[in-house]
């Protein structure tokens, strides 16, 4: 079993150092278009990339924040207490939320209502591009916008999709960047039992 764990890290390894290249020069040539756009008292989200933390060490107690979602609920952060808890950071424009996101579906619908809460954060420019996305998509795992009131809370750590698996303590079990495989996101259930 650790064998085929290694397997699936090194096959993300791969991905991300040599997709990462392709997105990163994507990325950089919106984030100057958007540097030139964006308000100084907000940080570019090159900036906010570049002060962004590392992933949280295992066994760190996360505060989730109650947060408006873009269906128009709310997630408060009382309903994680005791619950198994997935935080995922997405954005529309990232090619490997692409891919993880309609697996991140599937394990919502899944599990829903067993145990687990789900809190998808989008790191869109604004919320009405994520809600766009969402929609058509038929993505229907909560998920809000990080808003900056929401990033001084939990600010998003370097690096996207960013996924997170929090205990029903609040302490992080598994903290994961860059972009889940199908079978990684299956393995996620492991914590629910």
């Amino acid at each position: 079993m650790k064998h085929i764990a290694n397997h699936h890290a090194s096959r993300r390894h791969l991905m991300q150092s040599g997709l990462g290249l392709l997105a990163g020069a994507a990325l950089l040539t919106g984030q100057r278009a958007q540097a030139q756009t964006t308000s100084v008292a907000t940080p570019s989200p090159a900036e906010m990339e570049r002060i962004a933390p590392e992933l949280p060490a295992l066994g760190s107690a996360i505060r989730l924040p109650d947060v408006a979602l873009l269906d128009g609920g709310v997630f408060k952060a009382a309903q994680a207490q005791g619950q198994i808890t997935v935080v995922y950071w997405w954005a529309s424009t990232c090619p490997f939320c692409a891919q993880q996101s309609p697996e991140m579906q599937k394990f919502w619908q899944a599990y829903q209502g067993k145990g687990l809460q789900f809190l998808a954060l989008s790191v869109d420019k604004n919320p009405q591009d994520a809600q766009v996305y969402l929609s058509k998509k038929g993505y229907t795992f909560p998920s809000a916008w990080v808003s900056p009131e929401v990033h001084k809370i939990l600010p998003k750590p370097k690096s996207l999709p960013i996924t997170l698996v929090l205990g029903r303590d609040g302490r992080v079990l598994q903290a994961e960047k860059g972009q889940l495989f199908p079978e990684d996101v299956a393995q996620l259930a492991q914590w629910l039992k």
